[in-house]
């Protein structure tokens, strides 16, 4: 009997990263269709433009990623917290849109357990990015949480 995937914990539930979970294909798919919707998105693109010289290093350091998180690799190198927290003028709607965006993407893959992993992660990430740019931004304000809708 193979290991669950998911382990439930007091706060949320996440996943275990699991190489059958879904392809390298798979996550250079979701990696382009996801930038290809934010960077069109009248909020998101031009925070993204403004911010990403290189987008085929940007691509591969985001599949690099997305394939640690969810198949276990190990070739994602990079701290992407400090650069989240430099960026000026974030705030819950963008990371809720970016969410929405996400989850409009992998709910177009077609791999059901990639879509379920994926977005729960993601949630957790944004969630994780937001509380943190809060902290480093705005000190002693109280904190604002991302909406799970």
């Amino acid at each position: 009997m193979s290991q669950p995937l998911i382990q439930p914990t007091s706060q949320a539930e996440f996943a275990i990263p699991d190489p059958d979970l879904c392809t390298e294909e798979e996550i250079s798919r979701l990696v382009h269709a996801f930038y290809t919707r934010a960077r069109s998105d009248p909020s998101l693109g031009p925070i993204f433009e403004a911010h990403v010289t290189d987008w085929d290093a940007h691509f591969v350091q985001m599949i690099n990623f997305w394939s640690m998180k969810l198949r276990g690799t190990s070739r994602f190198r990079g701290a992407p917290m400090p650069k989240h927290v430099a960026l000026p003028g974030l705030n819950p709607k963008l990371f809720e849109r970016w969410l929405q965006l996400f989850r409009q993407t992998t709910g177009e893959m077609g791999n059901p357990a990639l879509q379920f992993y994926a977005d729960t992660l993601a949630f957790h990430i944004g969630s994780r990015l937001w509380l943190r740019y809060q902290m480093e931004r705005y000190p002693g304000k109280q904190l604002v949480e991302l909406s799970d809708a």
